[in-house]
């Protein structure tokens, strides 16, 4: 499971300094955005090292001796290790901004949770479905705050950006949707391949696919940045124009 902050990629790509100050400032924010993703993605690269390290190492091998598991039981210590990894996360974003981001705590909750459940019954089914249950938790977040009158969305990302409430909008549909297609996708992986590929997809296929998905909405967040009414943005250049 990939969780990393889906405005991350976004902010670090929209950085656009006119100035020395703004420079600075630029540097900063990039800087924050970078140790965020780091932070976003260090649980999950841990927990797809420990797999397959440990799936790869002869059962007598003294790490398996030590540990007293078999190269069958390494999705557990590895869910172990994420567990610990997410909580290590946890405390370095207090630390370094003595407040926790909504998305990291929700994410941190699961993930003891459905952690805590697959040491405790020694069932890995429970890890395999969190992801399926954190995309949906965002889409129904979504989804949920706009039956309301609200856009979870812009409240999530509004000290970024500054967008009209229709590109919020769109925005928002297209993420909420696009988490139910990964809670799909999550489902067809685990329950018709192979332990070891689905801890893989967390990191070869989530990742990428999340990004890509974050690039492809880049477009119209640089047209309305800035811009309080879709009207306020630039005109399209006219092909006979000079």
């Amino acid at each position: 499971m990939v969780r990393f902050d889906r405005g991350c990629v976004l902010e670090l790509m929209t950085q656009a300094p006119d100035s020395k100050t703004d420079n600075d400032a630029s540097k900063r924010e990039t800087a924050r955005g970078a140790g965020q993703l780091l932070m976003d993605l260090g649980p999950i690269i841990s927990f797809v090292l420990t797999f397959n390290v440990l799936q790869r190492l002869p059962a007598d091998h003294a790490v398996h001796r030590f540990l007293g598991t078999a190269p069958s039981e390494s999705i557990f210590v590895a869910t172990g290790v994420f567990m610990i990894a997410t909580l290590i996360a946890l405390a370095y974003a207090w630390l370094k901004t003595r407040s926790l981001p909504p998305v990291l705590l929700v994410t941190a909750v699961l993930v003891v949770g459905f952690g805590g459940l697959t040491l405790a019954l020694h069932d890995e089914d429970f890890m395999k479905i969190k992801p399926t249950v954190v995309n949906l938790f965002y889409a129904g977040a979504i989804f949920g705050s706009l039956m309301f009158g609200h856009n979870v969305w812009k409240l999530l990302f509004r000290h970024a950006f500054t967008l009209p409430d229709r590109v919020w909008m769109i925005l928002a549909w297209r993420w909420g949707l696009f988490f139910v297609f990964m809670a799909g996708l999550n489902e067809l992986i685990w329950r018709t391949m192979s332990t070891e590929a689905w801890v893989n997809s967390r990191l070869l296929v989530t990742f990428p696919l999340v990004f890509l998905f974050a690039l492809a909405n880049l477009p119209i967040t640089l047209k309305y940045a800035g811009k309080e009414s879709m009207d306020d943005a630039p005109p399209e250049q006219s092909s006979n124009s000079a």
